[in-house]
């Protein structure tokens, strides 16, 4: 026998339960509390004790391309972001008006492979086309940003492989930089060039014949201007004329009052040019860095004994670096022009050419020892630098029968030069100290897979995305990390004196993406969940442009394919907004991280900010050897564990490693012993964060499709849940007979039936 009051109880809890059950699907429809995508849990904030700014992650878009470059350089024109998608050949248009949640609204396709992009203030887009044969002359496209749909204007010609377009700061010219890199097998050399295209006042096209080509001729060995010998020129020579002008590729493009600058990466030197004349007026050698002065140490090895420290940054007299910028920016201090590069490093590999080697191969393959005599003869073991690629054609003695000294790709730093060529800072090994400190379980991780000291071997952190912005009233380069990732921020008020603000990178590196993805249910998820990975482009935008009202960071992360933002919070500004106030539920890992009370280290104790540059003719600036040996006493002072690394850069792959960070961020012996820092580094590498942590990814048609599917679902429950309460009703007033009520029963009834308790 059933009991009335049991009937109504049980009847009135399935009730409950069905109102709820829809209620919590109609939630999930609307997407209540979704996190925002391609956000770690515990992002990686370490910041120097006084630091004026503080970055943190606002929202991103996802291409779900893992390692295909599918998130590059990026521009930005008022709500938009576009980011140069080489995978897929487009460039992405991104509205950007909620920075916590970018989407996509379409895509630009032209003829070719998108290289770079560029928007000038009025909305006039341009973007460089690599012709799908790169030897071949490409292409620049014109657009109008201030159209949704970005319709195209037209295209001109240019040289072989444009790799970057800059706008000059007027808006009347686009300067584009084609590196002319040999075919494959360097069957094919073009000549690299710069063009220098005038451009028309109103949003339109210019023509052909506003294309004006700087080139090399002049450098020839008959030519009307002298190359200095410092400038790096070699490789095979498919071609019976234009040695220099086929060898000099010209990467990335500043610009300082009425000059522009290209930095000519392999070359190690940095090509000036007359913009009004569209002619090289110079080509400027940047010199070598002495890896044996104190302050400028590296870690060189990724197989260290089982006796030696995991994170071994030490100096070797007789081992140099070269510069090899790839980013190039300006800023301007006390009424002077200074050039600001990310000295990442490459080498070249075509066909049966390659210019690099690991030392313990030297003696070997047609390859000349190490002198006997060379300060380097007895630090040739795997726990030295046995390991460390170094470029061949560099360091021979006299006769060539053997390695006086060594050269290595890149400098692991960032630089300061005034712009004829004379060095003025350098941050020494204090990207590596940082992030040794910063990071300690991944030190010199790859981008692709997580690892401890993946590139120490290679080019460490390989600085490569570079810019330069104003936060309040302070200059600031910000250095975005190929390898570890991450986006370090340091203070050029002094240009003498760069000095580390803060370091903030979004990745769970408890995801190893390139280990995992092929076995993974939802690789999409997977992806999402390790966050950004590989910056390669940077796009700065001051308080007076971002949705957020202040300075925020637009960063394309070609292995993640990501669009991110970053906020740029300035702690100068007692009046301003409120970081967290900015930030809303789903964009707060900026604040979960105490990245002030993280860092310990003494940042204002500078290694020498001047890197000794040789005898290449390039100036030395003052240095502090007192506190660049703390520095690297800091760097040894790590216990090992006895893990061995995979080797996962045992290929001499050229992509270059700088690991630029200013002086003033290696920290001092004392500061790195100190239990905040070790504390710090632990808790914010997120190895311990769970891999569904990147919250919900973007909504598609398909996902509508299925949330009208459940608030149908919804609906109908909730219905069947009235229909119970009114049959439960019937019942009990059917029992009652004659005492049943007409009219409608009143709330306190119904609530009754229903059977809170």
């Amino acid at each position: 026998m059933t009991h009335q009051s049991t009937s109504r109880s049980t009847t009135a809890a399935l009730t409950v339960l069905l109102l709820t059950a829809g209620l919590s699907a109609t939630g999930t429809m609307i997407g209540t509390g979704a996190a925002a995508a391609a956000e770690v849990s515990e992002p990686i904030s370490y910041s120097a004790p006084e630091a004026g700014v503080d970055l943190g992650f606002l929202g991103s878009h996802e291409t779900g391309q893992f390692d295909e470059s599918a998130a590059e350089i990026t521009a930005v024109h008022g709500d938009t972001a576009f980011t140069v998608n080489a995978q897929a050949a487009t460039v992405d248009i991104i509205d950007i008006s909620d920075p916590h949640k970018p989407e996509k609204s379409g895509e630009i396709t032209g003829s070719g492979i998108a290289n770079s992009i560029a928007v000038r203030d009025d909305g006039l887009g341009v973007i460089a086309l690599e012709n799908e044969d790169k030897t071949a002359p490409g292409s620049l496209m014109f657009f109008d940003a201030t159209d949704t749909s970005a319709t195209v204007l037209g295209t001109v010609s240019v040289g072989s492989l444009p790799d970057m377009v800059a706008l000059t700061p007027d808006g009347a010219h686009a300067l584009v930089a084609n590196e002319g890199e040999p075919d494959e097998d360097f069957a094919t050399d073009p000549e690299g060039s710069v063009s220098v295209v005038d451009l028309p006042a109103e949003v339109a096209a210019p023509e052909e014949s506003d294309v004006h080509a700087a080139d090399f001729h002049d450098f020839e060995e008959s030519g009307s201007k002298t190359l200095p010998d410092d400038v790096r020129v070699f490789g095979p020579e498919p071609h019976d004329d234009l040695p220099v002008s086929r060898n000099l590729e010209p990467e990335y493009i500043t610009v300082a009052g009425d000059k522009a600058y290209a930095t000519l990466q392999e070359a190690n030197a940095i090509a000036v040019l007359d913009i009004a004349t569209a002619e090289v007026t110079e080509v400027l050698p940047l010199g070598f860095k002495d890896h044996g002065q104190v302050g400028n140490g590296l870690d060189a090895s990724d197989r260290d004994p089982e006796d030696a420290p995991e994170k071994n940054i030490a100096e070797y007299p007789g081992l140099k670096g070269a510069y090899m910028p790839d980013t190039i920016s300006t800023f301007t201090s006390g009424g002077t022009d200074y050039l600001v590069t990310a000295n990442e490093g490459d080498s070249r590999e075509w066909g049966d050419f390659v210019d690099a080697a690991r030392v313990k191969d030297l003696g070997e393959d047609e390859l000349a020892p190490v002198c006997e005599t060379s300060p380097l003869a007895d630090k040739l073991g795997d726990e030295d630098l046995g390991r460390l690629n170094i470029i061949t054609d560099l360091g021979l003695s006299e006769s060539g029968d053997c390695y006086e000294e060594l050269y290595s790709f890149g400098a692991r730093s960032f630089s300061v030069w005034t712009t004829d060529g004379t060095l003025v800072a350098d941050s020494g090994d204090s990207f590596e100290q940082m992030t040794a400190e910063a990071i300690p379980d991944f030190f010199n991780s790859n981008h692709s897979e997580s690892n401890l000291e993946g590139r120490s071997d290679d080019k460490g952190p390989e600085p490569e995305a570079l810019t330069v912005g104003q936060v309040g009233e302070t200059t600031y380069a910000f250095v975005g990390f190929e390898r570890v990732g991450g986006i370090a921020a340091f203070d050029l008020s002094d240009p003498t004196n760069p000095t580390f603000a803060t370091y903030f990178n979004n990745r769970d590196f408890s995801v190893s993406v390139e280990d995992e993805i092929e076995d993974a249910a939802d690789p999409d998820a997977l992806l999402s969940s390790a966050g950004d990975l590989g910056p390669e482009g940077i796009t700065f935008l001051g308080a007076d442009e971002s949705a957020t009202e202040e300075a925020a960071l637009v960063v394309g992360n070609e292995v993640s394919g990501t669009t991110s933002l970053y906020s740029v919070a300035d702690l100068n500004d007692d009046g301003g907004s409120d970081p967290e106030a900015e930030t809303d539920d789903s964009a707060d890992s900026d604040d979960s991280t105490d990245s002030n009370d993280s860092a310990e280290s003494d940042s204002s104790a500078a290694s020498d900010d001047s890197t000794d540059a040789d005898s290449s003719g390039t100036s030395e600036a003052s240095s502090d050897s007192g506190a660049s040996a703390d520095s690297n006493d800091s760097g040894n002072s790590t216990d090992s564990n006895d893990s061995t690394t995979s080797d996962s850069s045992e290929d001499t792959d050229g992509a270059a490693d700088s690991t630029g960070a200013g002086e003033d961020s290696a920290a001092d012996s004392e500061g790195s012993e100190s239990g905040a820092n070790s504390d710090a580094g632990a808790s914010s590498d997120g190895t311990d964060a769970d891999g569904d942590n990147a919250g919900s990814l973007p909504r598609t048609g398909a996902d509508m499709g299925q949330y009208l599917i459940m608030a149908g679902i919804a609906l109908g429950l909730i219905g069947f849940g009235v229909l119970a309460i009114y049959l439960a009703r019937r019942r009990r007033n059917g029992r009652r007979g004659d005492g049943r009520r007409s009219g409608a029963q009143s709330s306190n009834d119904v609530l009754g039936s229903i059977g809170w308790d």
